[in-house]
């Protein structure tokens, strides 16, 4: 099982077992990781899973997809690893996977 490692604004660390298929913002929500708020339930309809992927993990995440960039428009600081958590499946891959909070979501 993947484990993705949360890092929020004040440098607190929260490691979690995800499972393959799920969500980065189901695995956040599920283990009660401070900052992610997912007001929309995961569809993709606000910012307020706003998530920095790790500039190592980049690759494995993948980019943005249209919707989700116009999403990224309303979520606070976002920067060029910015992501949707909601947006973000887990796969195999992403054993190890870093994700930072924003001090706070808009």
């Amino acid at each position: 099982m993947p484990k993705i490692t949360f890092v929020t604004a004040d440098g607190a660390r929260t490691e979690v077992d995800a499972a393959e298929g799920s969500t980065v913002m189901e695995n956040a929500i599920k283990n009660m990781v401070q900052g992610i708020e997912a007001e929309c339930g995961g569809a993709c309809a606000c910012a307020t899973c706003h998530v920095y992927v790790d500039d190592a993990w980049s690759g494995k995440t993948g980019s943005p997809e249209p919707m989700e960039e116009d999403m990224l428009d309303f979520a606070y600081d976002v920067k060029p690893t910015s992501r949707l958590s909601c947006q973000i499946k887990v796969t195999g891959d992403m054993d190890g996977l870093v994700v930072h909070v924003p001090e706070r979501q808009a």
